[in-house]
């Protein structure tokens, strides 16, 4: 017997009542009609798949690679696109764009790798792939900036350490990246030339962390922790593994991003003999989440290692309200748990990236209730001076103190009166 038409059961509904819980579902969903009109016309890195493939086929031709190389991460970081020229066969450039990378070049290092330009829209100026990886006028007329805005001069107590917090600390391990983003906050840390900092640097940093047993979690990064080769990730996280107070271990890396093949079957195998291993990365546009990256994340999830996201709120990228949503979406689907959202930090060269933070607020907005918990990050501003990350959100909390009881709104606007607990 269906226990939904028995009137003694407990799942049981009156039909009265079923309608009314049916006409309060339509009232959700009107909430979110704005989103169920354009969600299908924000495009994917699966929805792209096809001009993804044209543009693979062109770089290859340029660079005289094969469909064999292109699944070698090696032969991606030995063929980056550095130079104008290259730059010029694989997208539309002007003379002026020509004249302004130049220019730029001179004082701040680009490279993007093969497969991420093959992401990039090759005639649309405003591709959200292009403006994060292709430099432009806007980068050296800017010339306002954060003095030293990580303030690693006063946070590093020891060669290659980075610390802002009690418990955890970051480990700069090379300046090499597959990428370098227009919009990164060590642009002024990444020196002209590639480096992987020497065992002895990095043993001064490991020496550090064994004296300091309250820390309990370690970040490598850069640069990318990946741009190191699978046998030297190994030496350091096994040396990590010795050290008793460690409980955690973080790789930051945007390979999965601007360079998936790098996370290679051997890799994921080394990984899995270090656990727990964390990987975060950044993920800012629904056009990088492809069947790659998702190929990436799979490898990663098997090894044990789980993925996190930590985009940056940048302006014609991802501050529209139903892109972020999108790209949470499209970033659960894949196994990525959208992390952080930062708000793009003040420094020289970026102004153009940057938006207000209502801007991030407003995104908080739209996304809390309106879709699931799961794909909620935390929206963070880093404060200056090295002071740390700082969460904000939308303002839910109206009156601690009304009458005796706490006063707040719901996701979806409407103010309710809570008895909380005497103190």
């Amino acid at each position: 017997m269906s226990i939904v038409n028995d009137p003694k059961s407990p799942m049981f509904i009156p039909e009265k009542n079923r309608r009314i819980a049916q006409e309060r579902a339509r009232g959700h969903v009107k909430l979110i009609e704005d989103y169920l009109k354009v969600r299908d016309k924000i495009p994917t890195g699966f929805t792209l798949l096809k001009q993804h493939q044209k543009n693979k086929q062109r770089i290859l031709k340029v660079l005289n690679g094969t469909e064999k190389d292109w699944g070698n991460y090696k032969w991606h970081l030995s063929n980056t696109i550095r130079d104008v020229s290259i730059l010029a066969e694989i997208i539309d450039l002007s003379d002026q764009e020509k004249k302004d990378i130049l220019q730029l070049e001179k004082t701040n290092r680009w490279a993007v790798s093969p497969y991420y330009a093959s992401l990039m829209d090759p005639e649309d100026r405003e591709c959200p792939i292009r403006k994060q990886s292709i430099p432009t006028v806007h980068e050296y007329l800017d010339k306002e900036a954060e003095v030293d805005p990580y303030a690693i001069v006063y946070n590093s107590p020891a060669p290659l350490i980075t610390r802002l917090y009690a418990d955890r600390v970051i480990v700069n391990v090379t300046n090499i990246c597959a990428m370098f983003c227009r919009h990164c906050l060590r642009k002024k840390d990444i020196a002209m030339k590639d480096m992987i900092y020497p065992r002895e640097d990095i043993q001064m940093a490991l020496d550090y962390i064994a004296d300091s047993p309250e820390i309990r979690d370690v970040l490598l990064t850069g640069g990318d922790a990946l741009a190191l080769s699978d046998d030297y990730i190994d030496w350091i996280l096994g040396e990590l593994d010795k050290i008793p107070h460690i409980e955690i271990k973080r790789l930051g890396s945007r390979m999965i991003v601007t360079l998936p093949q790098r996370v290679t079957p051997e890799l994921c195998d080394m990984l899995s003999r270090h656990e727990p291993v964390y990987l975060n990365t950044q993920f800012n546009s629904t056009k990088e989440v492809t069947p790659d990256s998702k190929e990436a994340v799979n490898r990663l999830i098997k090894a044990g290692v789980l993925v996190g996201n930590q985009s940056v709120l940048l302006k014609g990228i991802n501050n529209d309200i139903h892109v972020m949503k999108k790209l949470v979406h499209e970033l659960l689907k894949i196994r990525v748990r959208p992390y952080y959202i930062f708000n793009c930090k003040k420094l020289e060269g970026i102004r153009h990236f940057r938006v207000p933070v209502a801007d991030g607020l407003n995104i908080m907005e739209m996304l809390r209730g309106y879709t699931s918990g799961l794909a909620v990050p935390t929206f963070i501003i880093t404060a200056p001076e090295g002071k740390g990350k700082t969460p904000l959100a939308p303002t839910y909390l109206l009156n601690m103190n009304r009458k005796g009881k706490l006063l707040f709104r719901t996701w979806s606007g409407h103010v309710c009166e809570y008895e909380d607990e005497k103190p």
